[in-house]
Formats: C-alpha cells, structure tokens, sequence
C-alpha cells in the first residue's frame, strides 16, 4: 500500500525533515469539520517509517472522534517525532518541530503526549502560537486525563457489575507513567486493588511503593485475573495474541486506539467483556488543553466539571451499544459522528 493510499480519507499529512537539528516528524490532519485539528506530539523511538506513519494516522483519525465526542469544537490531528524522549531531546530539534507546526497557520494545533512535556512545548512555544498545554495555564493534562479514565471506570462498572464503586475490584494497569500512576491514586484512594507494569520497572515500582500494588512483567500483565484491565501505554493491545488471553469482565483504560482493529471490539464482546472505546473514556487531557482557548481564561473547575460529564457519556455509548445490537466502539463513534454532521454543516452557512 502507498502513502496516498494509506493516507485517504485524511486532509492532509506534512513529513517534517531538518536536517541540521536531526527532526523527522509527521502531522497528520485528519478532519476539521468541527474546527482546528488539535492533537499532541508524540516522541517514539519507531522502528520504522512506516509504523510512525500508521501510527500518527490512527491516533489523528482517534482525535477527530474524542473532540467531537468530547463536545469540543475542534478536529483531529496528531504529530509523532521519530526519536528516543530519554536520548533525543533538544532545544533545537523542539523549535524546528514548531516551525512546521506554524507553516501550517493554525490548522493544526499541538500539546503534549506521550514521551514529550509541558517543558518541551514552551521550546515549541518560541517559533508558533499554535500549542497548547503550556506549564503556566492548564500544565500537565495526565490529571485530568486520569480523572476522566476513573469516572468512565465506574460507568462500566455499574454497566458489568451492578455498581459504579470501584470499591474491592482488582484492576490492571498496563503502563504506569504520568496518567497511570494518577489513575492508580484514584482506584486506591477508592479501595481498589491494583496490579501494575510498565517497560520501566521504575515506574511500575513507583505504584508498588505508593499505592501497595503488585508489580509483574510486562508480558505477564494480559494474564493477570482482574475486574478491569485498563491498557495506558501504547495502542494496540488488544489484538490476535492478547483477546483470548485477557481474564477480566471489563476492558476500560487511558491509551489511544487500544484495539488493534475494530474486530478485536467484537471478539471482546463474545467472551463477555465490556469495552469501553479508548476515545470516550480518554478525553479529559484534551478537555484541559482545550480549555486554554476560552474566552474567560483558563478554568480548573470548568475543566474537571466538563470532565466528570465523561460517566454519562460511557453510560450513553453503552445504553445504545445495547439497545440497537451494535459494538460500544460503533456505538461512540456514531455520536460522535452526528455531532461532526450537524454541527459541522453549520460551515455550509455564509457569513457576510
């Protein structure tokens, strides 16, 4: 398959090449219906160009469907840096990002992701406007994001349990860097049992010391017996290898595009596990760093009130998953997606 073929569908993907800093970058623009694409830079060591290439495009298009889902009024767009975030970083290679990032005049707007930081986009901050997620107004979005992954918990456990208290469940956390260790804060301080891994054991040691959870392999976490396994690292866990393996009743966590592909949701639903989609649950970063472009200012408690809207929207998602005999992954997509046609076709409308 091509680049334009497996590009289709999007607006628009910019290679991003400096030589002098050592930059290689794509953006990937999904959708603007619903305004400008809004989407974080990730830093990966990628293997290759092509992963980088299939990655950016998924996690863009995932962006599109959580603003939308989100109530935000923006699209989806999402940038990865092919680099090692503990190696690679510099001033340069972070102000040469932001010079592409401007070249593209607001149509696509950055933030923090995995392997980059608040630091890091006040250095993208020196060549264009277009970041958000700046230190001095929301800072970090993983609290919020976390927050919104623990209440969307509780929606699927009141769905697959009879009750939204995550009081006594056992969760596994698959990944344990910013969102992780604050979703193991919330589950602990509610009385959940936690079993955690990462492919730094010095994160994962980080929750056995504060949170008394049990540490294993990172190849081990898919066999853990749990109430709720809750994927936050990278996506694609749940695939060919993975589905039969995973002993849990719910599958509901903070990474981006979780499902290898959408038949994975499917295969979930036939072994009795719920899914809750990845971009309804993981909102509440986006929310944060959206929130910078308020008329008023900036506002935590505007921020996590919209946040804590996410229990309903799982609960909305899973009640029409159910009454029209489709997946909870279809089902968030369609809301979502009416809300790119109707409010997306106000753009049709000329203004004078």
């Amino acid at each position: 398959m091509g680049v334009f073929d497996a590009s289709c569908g999007y607006e628009q993907v910019v290679f991003c090449h400096d030589k002098g800093s050592g930059l290689r970058a794509i953006i990937g623009i999904h959708d603007t219906s619903l305004g400008p694409a809004l989407g974080g830079c990730r830093m990966w060591p990628y293997a290759t160009e092509e992963e980088a290439l299939e990655d950016v495009l998924r996690l863009s298009r995932g962006m599109t469907y959580k603003n939308a889902a989100m109530g935000l009024n923006l699209g989806g767009g999402k940038a990865v840096i092919l680099a090692d975030p503990r190696e690679d970083k510099t001033e340069v290679l972070f102000r040469a990002f932001g010079r592409f990032v401007e070249s593209l005049s607001g149509r696509y707007i950055t933030a923090e992701d995995v392997g980059t930081t608040c630091d890091d986009m006040n250095l993208v901050r020196m060549e264009t406007q277009h970041v958000r997620g700046l230190p001095e107004i929301s800072g970090e979005p993983s609290p919020a994001t976390a927050y919104g992954v623990y209440r969307g918990m509780a929606a699927a456990a009141l769905a697959a349990f009879g009750s939204e208290s995550l009081k006594g469940l056992t969760v596994a956390l698959q990944g344990v860097g910013s969102v992780g260790l604050h979703l193991a804060r919330h589950l602990h301080e509610e009385g959940a049992s936690l079993v955690v891994t990462d492919i730094f054991p010095d994160k994962a040691e980080r929750a056995v010391k504060a949170y008394g959870a049990r540490a294993v392999a990172p190849g081990d976490i898919c066999d853990v017996e749990c109430d709720i396994f809750a994927p936050c690292a990278l996506g694609a866990v749940i695939n060919d290898r993975t589905v039969s393996r995973l002993k849990c009743r719910v599958v509901a966590g903070a990474a981006n595009n979780q499902l290898a592909e959408e038949r994975h949701g499917d295969l979930l639903a036939e072994r009795g596990i719920l899914y809750v989609p990845d971009f309804l649950i993981n909102g509440g970063g986006v929310i944060s760093v959206a929130d910078e472009m308020h008329p008023s200012g900036y506002s935590r408690d505007r921020v996590m009130a919209q946040v804590s809207t996410i229990f309903h929207k799982v609960t909305r998602a899973l009640q029409m998953a159910q009454a029209q005999g489709i997946s909870n992954h279809r089902a968030a997509e369609v809301l979502a997606e009416e809300r790119m046609r109707s409010v997306g076709r106000l753009g049709k409308i000329h203004l004078a």
